[in-house]
């Protein structure tokens, strides 16, 4: 029951994050207008990604301070500040006066709230998973981790399908005066939702044994020894962190814009496109994430690192065929492609760092890649599709992020089924029962 209620709460309070998050990229075109106007659309997208990718250039920041914290103070005492930040960030996006209005002003006032929403995103996704998996038995903790992504595509559904219901009520006026803003002030009442929720939870034991060796040795773990003690597992956790994040960016925050902006497809349409992906996402999660308990973690990162070298082109093109059916078949396969990194990767990258850096090192290794790499993906795609003209600039750079995470994958050891490191074996309850009902016999 503790462990159940742990990763319930870790999933519902990163669906509330991802909400908040996610929110941003499905209302960007509207985004352009309110708070860049111009007479170029595309100039108004490349501001509003722009405004986007700045959020990730200060989440390593956050992850310095956040990841450290968390291995010092606890997991669940950042969990649930990182929590409140990233809802006052986006509540008060919804309160921005538009560029008509203040000016120059607005893209600034913009640019801090976006800030706010990186810095405390720097030690959330490190946190939630770490939470989980020094929770989990070490036989199912691909399965208990895959519901953290579970949380993630919640959110994502929750942020699309709200937008896609207002686009759809909405005249186009409406929605740049004044409907744009009730997707950011819904944050509010989530914000104290989530608080509520993580605040509920126990310590990881895990983290409990650690900090009382650390107490007794009087031993503090300094923010160097998390970066140059960790620094094979940090590379690692880059390679697999920048092609999961390339491809999730571009398939759940820069698609919906691709097909607008780009390809002149019906907003409504590609939202609900996206929309069905992600519900199709969800169901499969947690049978890829008990796969990944069965045969392994680096059969299954491989095999979508594979799968988007070998397809990233045939489904692009499927995409730009532009037929609903051909959209969605492309958008599935990538889709059903992404699955194999959402499944692995949040029992993968706790167990590459040892117990009492774990919080502290993942958060640094996974926010520098996310800021290089995937944040900065709407950006430098769209602007590879203005400077060159090609259209097909998307499965190229899913492609090369391909090559890295598969390079990653050769180099990294097997985790599924064992002890994390530093840690001593978890067991499932129900195994130890049977365990002592076979010693008794």
């Amino acid at each position: 029951a503790l462990v159940r209620r742990a990763v319930k709460a870790a999933a519902l309070g990163n669906a509330m994050e991802w909400f908040d998050f996610g929110v941003y990229s499905y209302i960007a075109v509207t985004l352009g207008e309110v708070f860049f106007p111009s007479g170029n659309p595309t100039a108004q997208l490349l501001s509003t990604f722009g405004a986007f990718a700045a959020a990730f250039l200060v989440r390593p920041l956050g992850g310095m301070v956040f990841g450290p914290l968390g291995d010092r103070v606890g997991r669940q005492k950042i969990l649930a500040l990182t929590m409140i930040m990233m809802a006052a960030g986006t509540f008060a996006i919804g309160l921005i006066p538009s560029y008509a209005t203040i000016g120059v002003w607005a893209p600034v006032l913009l640019l801090v709230a976006r800030l706010v929403q990186g810095f405390s995103t720097g030690g959330e996704y490190a946190g939630a998973s770490t939470f989980i998996a020094e929770y989990a038995p070490d036989k199912r903790r691909g399965f208990l981790g895959s519901w953290l992504e579970f949380g993630t595509l919640a959110g994502y559904i929750g942020g699309a399908g709200l937008v896609t219901l207002m686009t759809a009520l909405l005249s186009d006026g409406d929605m740049t005066s004044w409907g744009w803003r009730i997707p950011f002030l819904i944050a509010g009442p989530m914000g104290i939702i989530g608080l509520y929720l993580r605040m509920r939870l126990e310590e990881t034991p895990a983290f409990a044994a650690e900090a009382e060796k650390a107490e007794a040795a009087r031993v503090k773990v300094p923010l160097r020894e998390m970066i140059t003690g960790q620094w094979r597992a940090l590379l690692l956790c880059v390679g697999l962190v920048l092609v999961f994040n390339v491809t999730d960016y571009m398939l759940l925050s820069y698609m919906p814009s691709y097909l607008t902006s780009e390809l002149k497809y019906d907003e409504t349409h590609g939202l609900l496109v996206v929309l069905a992906v992600m519900a199709l996402m969800m169901v499969v999660q947690p049978f890829a994430g008990a796969l990944t308990d069965r045969i392994g973690r680096r059969p299954v990162i491989a095999a979508g690192c594979a799968g988007f070298l070998l397809l990233s082109v045939p489904a692009l093109l499927l995409i730009r065929e532009g037929s609903l059916w051909a959209v969605g078949l492309g958008m599935a396969a990538l889709g059903l492609l992404l699955v194999c990194f959402t499944a692995s990767m949040p029992s993968a990258l706790p167990a590459l760092f040892p117990t009492r850096v774990r919080y502290g090192s993942l958060s640094i290794g996974f926010n520098v890649s996310v800021s290089l790499f995937g944040g900065t993906t709407p950006l430098v795609v769209t602007a590879l599709i203005g400077a060159t003209g090609n259209m097909m600039m998307p499965a190229y750079y899913m492609m090369a992020a391909a090559v890295v995470g598969g390079v990653a994958v050769w180099f990294m050891s097997e985790s599924a089924g064992r002890p994390l490191p530093g840690s001593a074996p978890s067991v499932d309850a129900r195994e130890h029962v049977r365990g002592e009902t076979r010693d008794h016999a």
